[in-house]
């Protein structure tokens, strides 16, 4: 099978947008764009056969420059929060672009889902149908962080099963921090909300936050609305008058995940279900932590086309399960509860989440 590229547009300084097709040829494909690393769209079979689209998003470019709520995108440099926009490292202060609040979100103002990003095909590894490789340099002081940062990122997937594979890696001058994802809003029917989902998170933690969503603490999940240890829809408890759904309207957490590393590496961190379609999508990963986002802050204002009658996206029309170290760790000292998100010279970080569908 041969990959299929194609000009999606062109940015508003005239440089070109490509985007990229990977199909397995057993009912998954991929779409990618390099504004991002965006992923346009994932196409799964249902319990039927029947291929739907997966993943939010636009039809347009333009909505993804000037409107994008994070849909799709490779995050970074740094996932989730870091409070006040700051912090210090080897006894140097260094502040950050600040977009949320007084915080850092998702690396910054221009964060790497804003970014043009190199992509070429690359050789599949055995096992894989195809693999789309990004790259991207990120110079030192690139929204305040410190040293010049080389990304890259590969997508493929697999030729035995419809899994999505996601490798991260990255290398350093200088001492920085570094907590890269991905933040595809999931909705496994296809359409209309994700409330009635099934949700498993194989996690006895999660983090407390504050008004800002800045974690504090690790609590345990007994007895809250935060206990996902077996299989649970949704909707069953995001409007109870608890203090933490209050804050966050609704679930926008960090889960600590139980278990340990597989032979490859990997953990289980999440299962969700659609039982509509008759899908399910397994989350797999090398990091210790899942962020938990239940689409809290699509508000109807945000369109999937720009043709007249497009579908419009409201509070729970998708979700977000980024696969994480700590949000705002670089406030905490290192332990086995806060995992250190530094990278060093010399040092590469590599990070590896798997999507699994049937």
């Amino acid at each position: 099978m041969s990959m299929q590229r194609r000009d999606y547009g062109q940015l508003p300084d005239g440089r070109t947008v490509h985007e990229y097709t990977l199909s397995n040829g057993l009912g998954l494909k991929l779409s990618a764009i390099t504004l991002g690393g965006i992923v346009t769209g994932l196409w799964v079979p249902d319990a039927q056969g029947t291929a739907g689209n997966v993943v939010l998003g636009f039809d347009n470019l333009d909505d993804y420059v000037h409107r994008n709520p994070s849909f799709g995108i490779i995050v970074g440099r740094y996932g989730n929060r870091i409070a006040g926009a700051s912090f210090t490292l080897d006894g140097e202060n260094h502040t950050l672009a600040r977009n949320d609040g007084l915080n850092c979100l998702h690396g910054g103002i221009e964060g790497f889902g804003h970014r043009l990003w190199a992509a070429e095909p690359d050789t599949p590894r055995p096992g894989e149908a195809q693999a789309l490789r990004f790259s991207l340099s990120s110079p030192h002081g690139d929204q305040g962080f410190p040293g010049e940062l080389t990304v890259r990122v590969r997508y493929s997937i697999s030729a035995t099963d419809n899994s999505w594979r996601v490798d991260y890696e990255a290398t350093t001058d200088r001492a920085t921090v570094v907590n890269l994802t991905h933040h595809d809003y999931f909705n496994l029917a296809g359409a209309g909300s994700v409330l009635d989902h099934h949700l498993t998170l194989p996690a006895s933690r999660y983090s407390e936050v504050d008004a800002h969503l800045i974690p504090l603490r690790h609590a345990a999940v007994d007895g809250t609305p935060f206990d996902f240890r077996r299989p649970t829809p949704i909707a069953a408890r995001i409007r109870q008058a608890h203090p933490q759904l209050l804050l966050a309207k609704g679930y926008d957490h960090n889960w600590l995940l139980d278990g340990e590393l597989n032979a490859d590496g990997l953990r289980p961190a999440a299962t969700l279900e659609d039982p509509n379609s008759g899908r399910r999508m397994d989350v797999l990963t090398s990091e210790p932590a899942i962020q938990f986002y239940s689409g809290n802050f699509l508000d109807g204002s945000l369109a999937a086309s720009q043709a007249p009658g497009g579908r419009i996206y409201r509070q729970g029309d998708g979700l977000c399960l980024e696969t994480q170290h700590n949000p705002d760790s670089p406030h905490h000292e290192a332990s086995a509860d806060w995992p250190s998100t530094v990278l060093r010279p010399g040092e590469t970080l590599r990070s590896t989440t798997i999507h699994r569908f049937y």
